[in-house]
């Protein structure tokens, strides 16, 4: 049973969130206020974080800040406001997982849980400089990729994109965290801009043809081991 721990001041959102929770064979903890969140974080190991930005007595990007300082490596969602959109770029340059903005549905929030639990240890792959792959070689630092002997320089948004697939692999890479995390924005134009970055790693990758950039339709992009 994966614990959570929920840390939002508006009573009744706070204690649906818990109930729907418990439903769905979650173990969950609510907090009122950003200190007591961290108090109980400190005294109990839980899986998985979820945080109002807005509370009384420690908002949620101090109290995020401190509990990754405890346990660098436990995953965290910020409850943000639909007309704070800076929210959602901090909490991700603070190292969110996710944000959902209010309202939302519960069933969403059951699923981007369900993703975050999916995926691969975070505190490993997020430090990884080299991923390796058959007769592929992406070097993060050099912003290199070597297929076979065929070496090709990458810019820097191509490299920060490939970076993250190769840490999402196999798994959905939601395409408004990609935005945020290398364009801090997720306009239109820096949308497009992704999808023309999409497409020249595409042909690179093409000379290790047991890798493919799949397009999820409206939501990311997945690089999936076809073997």
């Amino acid at each position: 049973m994966k614990k959570l721990l929920i840390v939002e001041d508006d009573n009744n959102l706070g204690q649906l969130l818990a109930e729907y929770l418990e439903l769905k064979s979650f173990e969950v903890e609510l907090c009122r206020d950003g200190a007591a969140g961290l108090q109980a974080f400190k005294t109990r190991d839980f899986d998985l974080c979820i945080l109002d930005v807005m509370m009384p007595k420690k908002d949620g990007f101090e109290l995020a800040t401190e509990i990754k300082q405890i346990k660098p490596q436990v995953p965290f969602i910020f409850l943000t406001a639909k007309s704070m959109r800076d929210d959602a770029i901090n909490g991700l340059k603070i190292g969110a997982d996710d944000y959902i903005t209010k309202p939302f549905s519960m069933e969403e929030l059951l699923l981007r849980l369900d993703v975050i639990f999916r995926r691969k240890p975070q505190n490993k792959v997020a430090d990884q400089e080299i991923f390796t792959h058959k007769n592929l070689t992406f070097d993060t630092q050099k912003r290199l990729l070597c297929i076979d002997s065929k070496v090709q320089k990458l810019t820097h948004k191509e490299s920060e994109l490939l970076r993250l697939l190769f840490m999402h692999k196999n798994e959905m890479l939601p395409r408004k965290n990609a935005l945020y995390s290398i364009w801090q924005d997720d306009n239109y134009f820096n949308s497009r801009s992704m999808d023309v970055y999409i497409t020249k790693l595409r042909k690179y990758l093409k000379a290790e043809p047991d890798l493919e950039i799949m397009t999820i339709h409206g939501e990311g992009f997945k690089l999936v081991n076809l073997t």
